[in-house]
């Protein structure tokens, strides 16, 4: 329950929105390594969790602002381009679910990949404070990334 001086927590589409909003803004001012992560800060938990297929060049699990900063930094190392294309969203209290078309280029090998993430998050008291990406086709994605 909110006293009369708290505003109630933004729901998880909201936050959603807005951080794929501050993406954008983070990518086009350079993205990881030239950008600051402060732009996408307020849109995640400072003890995040983001969990990775450990087969991913960027595989793993990446916590707090520090871990999504070297994650990001990761995803360029591996991407010369990732471009989200058409998403859909499904979010019930603080469970969302994230459908994203993606459009992307190896930096290795610059061969071109098209395909689906979808990712569940957590978000609690306005914030990401999990994600779990779940990718259509881990191999297609190692074999395009592996020169």
């Amino acid at each position: 329950m909110t006293t009369q001086h708290e505003s109630p927590a933004p729901d998880s589409l909201t936050v959603l929105t807005g951080m794929y909003e501050a993406e954008s803004r983070y990518l086009a001012a350079g993205g990881p390594g030239r950008a600051t992560f402060d732009l996408l800060a307020p849109y995640f938990a400072p003890d995040v969790v983001m969990h990775q297929a450990r087969a991913l060049p960027y595989g793993g699990t990446w916590r707090g602002h520090d871990g999504m900063t070297r994650f990001f930094l990761a995803m360029s190392r591996t991407w010369e381009s990732f471009e989200i294309g058409e998403q859909e969203f499904l979010a019930t209290g603080e469970t969302a679910v994230v459908h994203s078309q993606v459009h992307a280029r190896a930096r290795a090998t610059g061969r071109e990949l098209a395909f689906p993430v979808l990712q569940t998050i957590a978000v609690r008291g306005g914030r990401i404070a999990e994600v779990r990406p779940f990718y259509w086709d881990t191999a297609a994605i190692v074999a395009a990334t592996t020169p």
